[in-house]
């Protein structure tokens, strides 16, 4: 026989791994966690610019050899879309990645924000968002996957 203290922390127990298991599916899902899994087709990844075109940062994950490399697309106030990895040339060992605060990237480990519209044409080297190469067209983002290697190290 339990008594009612037991049941109550019993009951919180339960609750408690119920709540965690939810989560951590919700991330599981496809659509629901921060990236979008893509896979590569005769030596690239293909997203339709219909998908990312809304101005919001949008995350993917590309799996390779057992290491997942991250990037994002977003679309800039001037139009343009722009990609980057889902890394800063600097405080990419800390793995946290950007966030979109409206017009701009925040670094999500020294805070520092990068101007969307200026992503992918900073140099390389010093705090900003590792430019990743694409190709884009009215239809279409296309990404090589040796690009995407390239940028294996960040992870």
């Amino acid at each position: 026989m339990v008594c009612k203290s037991g049941m109550k922390y019993l009951v919180l127990v339960l609750v408690c791994l119920s709540v965690v298991a939810t989560v951590a599916l919700a991330f599981n899902i496809p659509g629901v966690g921060k990236y979008d899994t893509v896979k590569a087709a005769n030596g690239m990844i293909t997203i339709p610019v219909a998908k990312v075109n809304d101005g919001k940062a949008h995350f993917f994950k590309f799996a390779d050899g057992g290491k997942e490399v991250k990037f994002f697309v977003v679309k800039g106030s001037d139009g343009h879309l722009h990609t980057a990895f889902d890394a800063c040339d600097v405080c990419y060992h800390e793995k946290k990645g950007y966030e979109q605060q409206g017009d701009q990237m925040l670094c999500k480990n020294c805070n520092k924000k990068f101007a969307i519209n200026r992503i992918g044409q900073e140099s390389r080297g010093g705090c900003n968002p590792s430019s990743l190469p694409a190709r884009i067209d009215a239809t279409n983002i296309r990404i090589m996957v040796d690009d995407l290697r390239a940028g294996a190290t960040f992870f």
